[in-house]
């Protein structure tokens, strides 16, 4: 709104005793959308102006003529009807202008929606050393006027009730972080209220235990090494979260990968509370992007499960490039490797190899050796086909 004493200035040739040159009424009213408003300007006696050569706008653009009713000759209204909400959380500029186009009033229009009851409202701890809460607004969730979230909490028997002070902002401002002082083993009562000048909202009361809403900072010094010179492994390595290392706590992990050029990640959820784990059946010669993600289990003899952490960063290797070589006309062609033994042992490596995927360390250096032995063996037969061509 623009404040009147520069309204005062922008009236020239003009003495002026009263207090203001003009006067909108109502000032900064406050409307729910769909509402019809009409506003008066009224002169000031000394202005010497006639109410007839007044003009309106909203937020700059000149509203229609008719619209205006001469009401006096010092008072000229507009009515506007089935508002829409506010373009700006400041409020939208309704101004009053003498024929020349200065500005001889103004007020704000706040219009818009009270709030609806926040919901969704869900929070976690990291490292139960903290706490952060975010929740979403309810209904359709544009009120377009200014509306205050507040989080409170309290301990469920005890407690004193307490604001949570640390608010996000952006995309983030429907969230608040409790930075200190969190107590263990007993219970919280924590909620949102929704105020804006239209109305208010609560949403219903969230009650948890710090225990059961445990994350973790992801795994630390995550390492991706190849296989020796196996083709399709890579090995991946990691450190437990060492904020919970004083914790009494059994972690689980994930690992996610991808290949260099793709966004699609292939996740392996059983890898138990190890922390390494072989990759197989991965294309020879090529770059994977890998991630570690920690859950953190029975955090002080919780029965709940923890919090997925963040996705450690990427780290990148590469699987050793095949060296084979197209099948020559002397291999035995697919029809002539039906023998029972043959088939047997590709089904068995098939299924050791299915199971390795899982991280499984079953039959793993049998399948090493079977794989170092294959292409050994590929490498020997191909030498010798080249030696006989030259």
């Amino acid at each position: 709104m623009i404040p009147f004493v520069f309204a005062l200035l922008l009236v020239p040739r003009v003495s002026l005793t009263s207090t203001h040159v003009a006067v909108i009424s109502p000032q900064d009213p406050v409307l729910r959308i769909g509402s019809s408003l009409t506003a008066t300007c009224s002169l000031s006696p000394e202005l010497g102006l006639h109410a007839s050569t007044l003009f309106w706008t909203l937020n700059g653009l000149r509203l229609s003529s008719g619209s205006y009713s001469v009401v006096s000759s010092g008072v000229l209204s507009v009515t506007l009807h089935n508002l829409n909400g506010s373009q700006q959380q400041s409020g939208d500029n309704l101004v009053c202008h003498g024929a020349d186009g200065h500005v001889l009033a103004g007020s704000c229009l706040y219009v818009g929606m009270p709030p609806e009851k926040p919901v969704n409202l869900s929070c976690l701890s990291r490292n139960t050393k903290d706490l952060s809460c975010r929740w979403s607004v309810g209904g359709p969730g544009e009120t377009h006027i200014r509306t205050k979230y507040t989080l409170k909490y309290k301990l469920r028997w005890h407690g004193k009730e307490k604001e949570c002070e640390d608010y996000g902002s952006g995309e983030q401002r429907y969230s608040c972080y409790i930075p200190h002082n969190i107590a263990l083993f007993t219970p919280y009562e924590i909620w949102v209220e929704a105020t804006n000048q239209l109305g208010s909202a609560t949403s219903d009361i969230t009650t948890l235990d710090i225990l059961d809403v445990v994350t973790t900072d992801p795994p630390a010094n995550v390492q991706v090494s190849r296989v020796g010179d196996l083709d399709d492994q890579l090995t991946v390595r990691w450190s437990s979260p060492p904020e919970l290392k004083d914790i009494l706590f059994q972690a689980k992990y994930q690992i996610r990968y991808r290949l260099e050029d793709s966004a699609d990640w292939k996740v392996v959820d059983d890898v138990g509370n190890l922390t390494s784990c072989r990759l197989a059946g991965l294309q020879p010669g090529t770059v994977y992007f890998v991630q570690v993600r920690c859950n953190p289990v029975g955090i002080f003899g919780s029965r709940k499960a923890g919090i997925w952490s963040d996705w450690s960063h990427p780290t990148a290797a590469s699987t050793p490039s095949s060296e084979r070589q197209p099948s020559s006309s002397c291999d035995p062609k697919p029809g002539e490797q039906n023998s029972t033994l043959r088939r047997e042992l590709k089904q068995f490596f098939g299924w050791v190899r299915k199971h390795a995927y899982g991280c499984s360390g079953m039959s793993i250096k049998l399948y090493d050796q079977w794989r170092v032995w294959q292409q050994k063996s590929h490498k020997a037969r191909n030498q010798i086909l080249q030696d006989d061509n030259s």
